[in-house]
């Protein structure tokens, strides 16, 4: 059997593990907090070290009874064993070091403003992926692919909370077929998607989904086969909870990226765009512009704004809220970031200001597109402590300094964070 050892956990780790030391290696354990004293077992042969934890021996102040039952084994939520003042503290600590590691900017080189806190600690994702494994919804394990059942998820946002439970014996028939299931509900409404193992979907998806759509009162469903045009059945389309400052509708789908957190992707959208900081008659470059989350408060200020991203789905969901709401200075452009860039750099196209909020990989040819481009002002938007630091790297090799850091909690009782940076030339 592998040994036992006695340590202190002295950080956490952005894949929200405790990090402790033994032998002058770090040690990787699930469900520690920094200065608490644990027992551990290693586990051979894993790189990084981790270890199993055998018994908390001097618990932290900031430990307390996770409010799930599936808490240890569920992926889902890896932080409920933390308070939040505690978590928002560790997350700051993880992307400042990140930031001092990886793109070597001291603390003291840029202005770090508050976290914004979210409102709802639990009950507040209103998207959520979901995948099909003997016939039951399933989230995965701890890093892992083992599959643990869902009837009910306390961090969901109603009406999502018991949906996989109910959801389950409309698809148990096809599960075979299904790949993942992707809830999504917003002001009241819900749908959700199903993510097709075939190239094409059957008489069989449609009757299942309709006898859902009838039977759990759902707004819509999404067939998306792994060949061809996904199929909408009932209206899966759903509007966004008004912002107050916004006069311009937003739509959401299913089969489309949404900010799981209602109220705090709101908070985000403020703090990026008043960090961008558009004033009117300039030029805006946006990229993984989405369904226009941040376009239409960034075209408010009076900039003209050509907005890029690749997803047709999202694309159509900005183009209708543009038309409903008359917005004339947004020019839309379907393609991949790389290439719509270097596509205006060779036709000598600039910018004033660019904002971009880029999936988990990062944008790492940043700093070139900003340079090409002309762009004097840029916010960054950033998901992934380790990706946003590599890319700030590289904009501070192409002159850009960075200016403020805000965070923004879109993530309770999990390690991610949401990350605003404004950087300058």
């Amino acid at each position: 059997m592998a040994p036992e050892i006695e340590l202190t956990i002295h950080r956490l780790a952005k894949t929200g593990e405790g990090v402790g030391s033994h032998q002058g290696q770090s040690v990787f354990i699930e469900g520690v907090i920094p200065g608490e004293r644990a027992r551990v077992r290693l586990v051979p042969g894993t790189k990084p070290q981790r270890a199993a934890l055998v018994q908390i021996i001097a618990p932290s102040p900031s430990r307390r009874t996770a409010a799930c039952p599936l808490s240890d084994v569920c992926g889902g939520c890896g932080w409920l064993h933390l308070d939040e003042a505690a978590q928002r503290d560790a997350k700051l600590e993880i992307v400042l070091s990140s930031l001092e590691h990886l793109a070597d900017i001291g603390r003291d080189e840029l202005q770090v403003l508050p976290i914004i806190a979210s409102a709802r600690q639990l009950g507040y994702r209103r998207r959520a992926v979901m995948h099909v494994r003997g016939g039951r919804l399933c989230f995965f394990a701890k890093r892992s692919r083992r599959a643990v059942p869902i009837d009910r998820c306390p961090a969901m946002a109603d009406p999502l909370t018991e949906l996989p439970g109910r959801l389950t014996p409309f698809l148990a028939t096809l599960a075979s077929e299904i790949d993942e299931v992707h809830l999504l509900a917003e002001a009241g409404r819900s749908a959700f998607a199903l993510f097709l193992r075939v190239a094409k979907s059957r008489a069989a998806h449609r009757i299942a989904c309709e006898q859902a759509i009838a039977g759990l009162g759902l707004s819509g469903v999404v067939v998306v086969p792994t060949e061809g045009p996904p199929t909408t059945i009932g209206d899966p389309v759903l509007r966004m909870a008004a912002d107050p400052d916004l006069e311009v509708p937003l739509y959401l789908r299913p089969d489309a990226f949404a900010q799981s957190n209602t109220e705090a992707n709101l908070f985000l959208v403020r703090s990026a765009v008043a960090s961008l900081s558009a004033q009117s008659g300039e030029r805006v470059l946006e990229l993984y512009c989405g369904n226009g989350n941040f376009t239409f408060r960034i075209a408010k200020a009076g900039a003209t704004v050509t907005a890029v991203e690749q997803s047709a789905v999202a694309l159509e969901l900005a183009s209708r809220s543009a038309r409903e709401g008359k917005i004339t200075n947004v020019r839309f452009v379907q393609g991949d970031a790389g290439s719509v860039c270097d596509g205006m750099i060779s036709e000598r196209i600039s910018f004033d200001r660019m904002l971009v909020d880029p999936p988990r990989t990062g944008a790492s040819r940043l700093g070139h597109w900003a340079d090409r481009l002309g762009v004097r002002q840029l916010t960054y938007v950033a998901c992934d402590p380790a990706a946003l630091a590599r890319d700030v790297g590289r904009l501070r090799a192409a002159g850009f300094g960075a200016r403020t850091l805000q965070l923004v909690d879109l993530f309770p009782q999990t390690p991610h964070i949401e990350a605003v940076m404004a950087f300058a030339r």
